[in-house]
């Protein structure tokens, strides 16, 4: 039984779509796949990162390049989920590890993650990883009316 992480492609779309559906972001393998290619052509500043278990996704990890006027440059997980019954196997760490090694290799000093406050269980993960809690913040949006 081979447990391998590699980086994704299109191929993985909707697999990628029905795992972030448990993350609780539902996507429809066609807009997944929309999206995946544009983040997969900008290498520079994107990875997603695929967790297979006998050649089956089931796990990913996607990490950007955050850059802000107010900071330094450093990696940020923009979502990790692993399937609901591959929890607690080590799946997640294993992928944490290879943001850790793109994030070093970027020059960067560290890894950030945003988690919602309702996510006790991904909290303890964090901070089992290594993450400390730095602060805590609102989010707000402001939606758009198409032009």
């Amino acid at each position: 039984m081979t447990l391998t992480i590699s980086l994704a492609g299109l191929e993985d779309a909707e697999a990628l779509a029905a795992l972030a559906g448990e993350l609780g972001y539902p996507a429809t393998p066609g807009a997944m796949q929309v999206r995946l290619a544009d983040l997969l052509a900008r290498p520079d500043d994107h990875r997603i990162w695929v967790a297979r278990f006998e050649d089956r996704p089931i796990a990913w990890l996607h990490a950007f390049v955050a850059r802000y006027l107010v900071d330094d440059p450093y990696a940020e997980i923009g979502g990790l989920v692993v399937a609901e019954g591959e929890r607690g196997h080590g799946v997640g760490a294993l992928l944490l590890k290879a943001v850790e090694v793109w994030a070093r290799a970027q020059g960067f000093d560290r890894v950030g993650v945003h988690s919602n406050v309702l996510r006790a269980d991904a909290h303890r993960f964090y901070e089992r990883a290594g993450f400390e809690l730095e602060k805590r913040q609102g989010v707000f949006t402001r939606r758009l009316e198409r032009a």
